[in-house]
């Protein structure tokens, strides 16, 4: 089940200089710390933001055969864009006007990084060579929208009507252009490539910008056909729109060939990023053309990816294991030592044999290489532009696995809505039984966070636009023209998703339920050639026009004018401008950019509505305009006429919220956004990552030099090894001998904070004197010297508990062997004793219920267990009970904290999330306010008074320890491979003081 609930509003973003800084500070910390970035950008998208023309002798395009004309475009192309044309007079290029946010979002971030944009060349269109030098590629002749509204008063009657759009004629002394159907030699490429050089050279200059070096992919006709018009078009751009395919897949042989020609296309482009990849690179990929490319991309650099490792270059070296000192449970089993372990010498200590144990992560390192290399780390994020669907919908595609685990070779997958990042997460859980993390993915071992971050508009070349001299004549002409008639105007494109029918119907019902608006109110719709052109959606359209005009129009009045053509930019921009109100009706969308254009260009005019559909990516940013169910024509019909009729002022204050919205969210701050939220999921930077062996020497002296420390261990797979019977994980007596001596020594504060409920820990631990332990993982907390646990839930809501528990029930009844454990804090779910596979399949099941349907709703998280699932109050974890030590004590210089499993990573993320991203500076404070640990046992009065403290320890303090294999993905920033190494690090550590 997907999240019903609504998308959050976007918090007010920080303003781009804001984010800009936190950029460079990230990667200066990542350097500071080893990281080698290259200050390089690359970014993998479909299409380079060109078009090429290659001019051929005339006779060769009659000797070709069947050439096909280009799509039309958007807007009629601009004079004044930037073009160059080779010497020898072979190639033209210029710029296209799709995609404009995409690409001025790219092209901003030049100023700090050198880019690069590896792209498919598109259609290359061939032109006939003539005597005159041939116009810009596309450049068609066009009716323009004042041309047709006048055509009822005109006396010329050759103009086209509204409702009858005709195809562009090209001048006489122009030569048609045809797209290019066969494959580029080797010479042919170089040109290709060397003239896009030039073309960089002279649109730097032109947009006073960055360097943008754009490197193109050749596809073979046939694979690029297959790609874009087959698989992207017919499969998944349907899909993620919620348009499930009509055909019967019957009817799809198998393999299919488009989606064979979809798989060539991404490793194609995986190929290409290989070849001009430098270490320290970062690598975006851009949207559904590309989905298996983040995977294909680390195997293109030689990466390989090991289950419960992630990926890595090699597979990862087995956890040696010292023999120096058998434990009390060891006695009985005897292991195989390998030959490297025979040689070593007893007496060889805990550091030397486990800092041989490198890390699988990296590229372009070899693995058995010198001691102390640290591995290259490959950094891959991807955004997906258009809506992610539910997983119910998403799970229909045969492909399914394939483009998730393609996908999840990214470290960073980012949405444009919460909603979509929600659905992304709740598919790879119930399609490929993957776990969810906080923020994200673990798909067996390789953990993607998971984002969303909206794009918006290039608002300063907007706002030039909107103050271009042919707008002013334009909006003249539209008033003058539709003179005491309001004006409602919409752009999109004539698809099924774009919801122009269900508009058009909608606006049938506004003049039948309010009649006193007939003959006053005008729709203005324009629409140009969708992706998957429908001519019964063309048919049906212009047969729902002629209808409404037929019942509601006269002689001298249209209420429909439909334009199925490109516009001038001046007309578009008028045409907002002087509008009083726009009309979106997606029916599935991403970003809609007329809605972001319409309230720039009426900043400056009307200040009028706009009615937004609730399935638009941007309408969580737009909470202002008047949100409609595109389906409820009633309900469109009254928004309309409320849109009509609403007063001056709540004009000017619902505008004032949408411009501070569209002014807030750019394509300029988009940008930046990726760049800094894949910064922060690289490199360790609180993300989870391998770990090198702990290093005795180095924790021996900090131990030696502290003044005060925090000694943090978990129990269960920490101090004693993992059991079947949980009652059986008794400490042997040199664990309890370590521990012990460790209490004792007064600059030592020392606690277990174990899953295990109170009871137990007294039974085992409760002799030893000055030891504190947190209960229940963290809700109950036993200070050195109390005699009882305080509870730190008793102030909390537990209320969740009885729902929680039906649910558990529920899957109990249908999974043989399974069983509910109800502690006083916490419910867990067991199914160790289930069908390990049914068991598993279970269990993601009602994960997916509890953290889409409760956890929203509820003050809850949901943790996964071995073989468990455990649910707890939001607020009490491990993770706060480290920040309430801390907070405690702000004078400790020195925190050991050792756990083995995921409610562990919460203590690890806690250390790591005291200091702020990107590091601190030297002499900056560290400054920590009351946590929640602290904060939910005392009353409002009391939290008050509460100070906050300075915290005197700094990163290299801090060792967090991972019990586990060095491969293991972690918050720690280092590890041991078993619980027998925990103690025996403690008694070298004691012996060296």
């Amino acid at each position: 089940m997907d999240s019903m609930h609504p998308d959050p509003a976007p918090a007010p973003p920080p303003s781009l200089s804001d984010i800009k800084a936190q950029v460079a500070r990230l990667e200066a910390a990542h350097k500071q710390k080893g990281l080698p970035l290259s200050g390089r950008i690359i970014h993998v998208m479909h299409h380079l933001p060109v078009e090429i023309v290659r001019i051929v002798p005339a006779e060769s395009l009659e000797a070709g055969g069947m050439l096909s004309p280009p799509m039309t475009p958007e807007f009629k192309p601009e004079d004044v864009e930037a073009k160059v044309e080779s010497a020898d007079a072979k190639w033209r290029i210029h710029a296209r006007t799709a995609h404009p946010a995409l690409v001025s979002g790219i092209k901003s971030l030049s100023d700090t990084h050198d880019q690069i944009l590896v792209a498919w060349t598109g259609e290359v269109l061939l032109q006939p060579d003539t005597n005159a030098s041939p116009q810009p590629p596309s450049q068609a002749t066009f009716p323009s929208i004042a041309q047709n509204l006048l055509a009822p008063f005109s006396a010329h009657q050759e103009t086209p009507s509204p409702t009858s759009p005709s195809a562009p004629t090209p001048p006489p002394n122009e030569s048609p252009l045809m797209v290019f159907g066969g494959e580029f030699n080797d010479q042919e490429k170089k040109e290709v490539e060397t003239e896009l050089e030039r073309f960089t050279e002279v649109e730097q200059k032109f947009e006073e910008g960055g360097r943008l070096k754009y490197l193109p992919v050749f596809l073979p006709p046939d694979v690029s056909k297959g790609h874009y018009e087959g698989f992207c078009k017919k499969t998944l751009w349907p899909l993620f729109h919620y348009l499930l395919w009509l055909d019967s897949t019957a009817t799809v042989p198998s393999p299919d060939p488009s989606w064979l020609a979809y798989h060539k296309t991404n490793q194609m482009f995986a190929q290409r990023v290989a070849e001009v990849y430098k270490p320290g690179d970062l690598i975006i990929c851009h949207d559904y053309h590309l989905l298996l490319a983040p995977k294909m991309i680390r195997e293109s650099l030689g990466q390989v990816f090991h289950p419960n490792a992630g990926w890595g270059t090699a597979h990862p070296s087995p956890a040696a294991h010292h023999a120096n000192k058998r434990f009390d449970w060891d006695q009985s089993q005897q292991s195989t030592p390998t030959n490297a372990n025979n040689e070593k010498s007893k007496t060889e200590k805990l550091g030397g044999f486990l800092s041989n144990v490198g890390s699988a992560l990296g590229q372009h390192l070899s693995v058995g290489g010198e001691h102390g290399a640290t591995p290259v780390e490959v950094m891959i994020g991807m955004f997906m532009h258009t809506p992610w669907p539910s997983s119910e919908i998403f799970r229909c595609l045969p492909t399914r696995r394939e483009i998730l685990d393609g996908m999840l070779g990214a470290n960073l997958v980012s949405f444009q809505t919460y909603s979509y990042s929600r659905h992304f997460v709740s598919t790879c859980i119930r399609v490929c039984g993957y776990e969810s993390t906080p923020g994200g993915v673990d798909a067996n071992g390789q953990v993607t966070a998971v984002g969303y971050c909206p794009i918006g508009l290039d608002v300063k070349r907007v706002i030039h636009d909107r103050e271009l001299p042919g707008v002013i004549p334009k909006m003249e002409a539209l008033r003058q023209l539709y003179k005491d008639k309001k004006i409602i105007v919409g752009r999109e494109k004539l698809d099924v998703a774009k919801g122009v029918y269900n508009k058009l119907q909608a606006f049938e019902k506004f003049l039948q339920v309010y009649p006193e608006w007939r003959g006053k109110v005008v729709l203005i719709q324009v629409t140009t050639p969708a992706l998957s052109e429908s001519p019964k959606l063309e048919r049906m359209t212009a047969e729902l026009v002629s209808h409404i005009n037929g019942t509601y129009g006269s002689l001298d009045f249209t209420p429909v004018h439909h334009y199925h053509q490109a516009l001038e930019k001046d007309e578009y921009f008028g045409l907002l401008s002087v509008a009083d109100l726009a009309l979106i009706t997606s029916l599935r969308d991403g970003m809609n950019t007329t809605s972001m254009e319409f309230i720039l260009c009426q900043d400056k005019t009307n200040k009028s509505p706009l009615v937004l559909s609730e399935f638009m990516g941007t309408v969580a940013s737009f909470q202002s305009a008047l949100q409609i169910n595109p389906h409820d024509l009633l309900g469109v019909a009254h928004a309309i006429n409320k849109g009509l009729n609403m007063p001056q002022a709540e004009k000017e204050e619902r505008h004032q919220s949408l411009l501070d919205s569209v002014n807030g969210h750019t394509s300029y701050t988009w940008a930046a956004t990726i760049l800094k939220q894949l910064l922060e999921n690289v490199g360790g930077e609180h993300t989870a990552h391998q770990t090198p062996a702990l290093d005795i020497n180095k924790f021996s002296q900090a131990y030696k030099n502290a003044k005060k420390r925090l000694m943090l261990f978990d129990y269960d797979g920490t101090l004693t090894p993992i059991v079947k019977v949980p009652s059986h994980a008794v400490p042997t007596e040199r664990t309890l001998s370590a521990i012990s001596t460790l209490a004792k020594d007064p600059k030592n504060v020392v606690y277990l904070i174990s899953g295990r409920d109170g009871d137990f820990l007294e039974e085992h631990w409760g002799h030893v004197e000055n030891l504190g332990m947190s209960a229940e993982h963290g809700s109950f907390v036993k200070q050195p010297g109390d005699e009882e646990f305080t509870n730190m839930t008793e102030a909390l809501d537990m209320s969740w508990m009885s729902e929680v528990e039906e649910i558990f029930k529920y899957y109990t009844e249908r999974t043989t062997g399974s069983t509910i454990e109800v502690k006083k804090a916490s419910i867990t779910w067991h199914y160790r004793n289930s069908d390990p596979d049914f068991g598993e399949f279970q269990c993601k099941q009602c994960l997916d219920l509890l953290e889409s349907s409760l956890a929203p709703r509820r003050p809850i998280e949901v943790l996964v267990g071995k073989k468990n699932l455990e649910v707890r109050p939001l607020a009490v974890n491990k993770g706060e009970i480290v920040k309430r030590l801390m907070y405690e004590n702000p004078d400790a210089d020195l925190i050991f904290c050792a756990g083995d499993d995921k409610t562990d990573e919460d203590m690890f993320r806690s250390l790591r999330t005291v200091f702020p991203p990107g590091g601190i500076h030297s002499n900056d404070p560290i400054i920590m306010k009351p946590p929640v640990a602290v904060t939910s046992t005392l009353d409002p009065e009391e939290v008050a008074e509460l100070k906050d403290v300075e915290l005197h320890i700094r990163p290299d303090e801090i060792f967090a320890t991972t019990v586990g294999p060095p491969a293991k993905k972690t918050l720690a920033a280092w590890h041991v491979t078993c619980p027998e190494e925990v103690v025996e690090a403690l008694e070298t550590l004691l012996e060296s003081q």
